[in-house]
């Protein structure tokens, strides 16, 4: 007999809406996480600080731990901080590096994580990964995924405009990332989770045409469901791969090649996904994630993230190595440095007409 369904990991709750900071505890006792209010709250020195004296009086019976950085010793530290305190759950209060480092210190001391987002920058705030500065530059930890997801509208506003704007080229990516899933299925024979896909593409294209801005309602509610649905489309999969492929790859060369001058994740994964869908021969594609990102001040090519021509070529070369085992449009063209330079140089040309 088939199995008709089957179980889909997501968060227990998702509240995106304008007040829903205030609401915090409320949503906690609701929820049945913690009705006495017995919680870990991890907080950066920048956005969680400025929230926390609004915060505190409707939290009494949470515990405040300032995070330094989104560094896996950061995490590691903040976990054996909790160990001493008998908490119902952890809140991770601010931008993606603060949630990354409080879902892996959650995993290791075992209670459930509840990801209150301050920006939109990237999917991290749903996703099973914590992406950590180590010694070796930066790595990706498995976790389980937040249990709950809060994001309030009217504090997302308040974020740079250039964190919120990244987010939009992190879920525009998924859809080059499927393309290469699927390119993947194809040429290798790898297994698609049709799911998974239906779940990372919609979330890219529910933004790929929007006309709202970066102050617009509708658009920051479709940006923080599409972050969502990428975080649910990856524990559908148990991988990064509907919402990592090339696009990522070349993110995480410009990260491992130039550590110093990289630029935020959701740029450089959308700049990628651009010059990923170029490769494939998607020309019509490649003009509409140009466009999108260009109509909210995303970069479109390396120099406008303060790459050169080589050094772009150099990263895109480099980029495999990032992910091995990963079958995608780079492993399968495999083209050497100057196929690369002209390929690079016909993208450009293209984005400037």
């Amino acid at each position: 007999m088939p199995v008709l369904t089957r179980l889909v990991p997501s968060p227990v709750f998702v509240e995106i809406r304008s007040g829903a900071l205030d609401s915090l505890a409320g949503i906690l006792a609701d929820q049945r996480l913690s009705a006495a209010g017995r919680i870990a709250i991890a907080i950066s020195n920048g956005s969680g600080a400025a929230l926390r004296s609004r915060l505190e009086p409707a939290l009494p019976g949470a515990d405040w731990y300032n995070v330094d950085d989104g560094s896996l010793d950061s995490a590691v530290r903040l976990a054996d901080r909790m160990r001493a305190g008998h908490y119902d759950a952890m809140v991770g209060l601010g931008g993606g590096k603060i949630i990354d480092a409080a879902k892996y210190a959650a995993a290791r001391v075992g209670l459930p994580v509840v990801a209150v987002a301050t920006n939109l920058a990237h999917d991290g705030i749903c996703s099973p990964v914590s992406t950590l500065d180590n010694d070796a530059g930066r790595g990706s930890y498995g976790v389980p995924g937040p249990i709950g997801i809060v994001v309030d509208l009217d504090v997302i506003r308040q974020a740079p405009q250039r964190f919120v704007a990244a987010g939009i080229g992190d879920a525009i990516s998924n859809i080059s990332s499927c393309a290469d899933w699927e390119l993947s299925q194809a040429v290798t024979g790898e297994k698609v989770d049709g799911l998974a896909v239906a779940m990372a593409r919609t979330a890219g294209e529910s933004l790929l045409r929007h006309p709202g801005n970066l102050q617009d309602k509708d658009l920051l509610t479709a940006l923080a469901e599409a972050l969502v649905l990428s975080g649910i489309a990856m524990n559908i999969a148990g991988s990064t791969r509907p919402s990592s492929g090339a696009c990522h790859e070349i993110s995480h060369a410009l990260d491992v090649l130039y550590p110093k001058r990289s630029a935020q994740h959701g740029e450089q994964v959308g700049l990628g996904a651009a010059f990923a869908s170029f490769l494939r021969g998607e020309r019509e594609l490649t003009g509409l994630i140009v466009e999108c990102l260009a109509r909210h001040g995303l970069p479109v090519t390396a120099a406008q993230i303060g790459f050169t021509e080589a050094e772009f070529t150099e990263a895109v070369h480099y980029a495999p190595n990032t992910r091995p085992g990963r079958f995608t449009i780079l492993e399968h063209l495999d083209l050497s440095p100057s196929a690369i330079r002209d390929a690079y140089a016909d993208y450009v040309q293209a984005v400037n007409d």
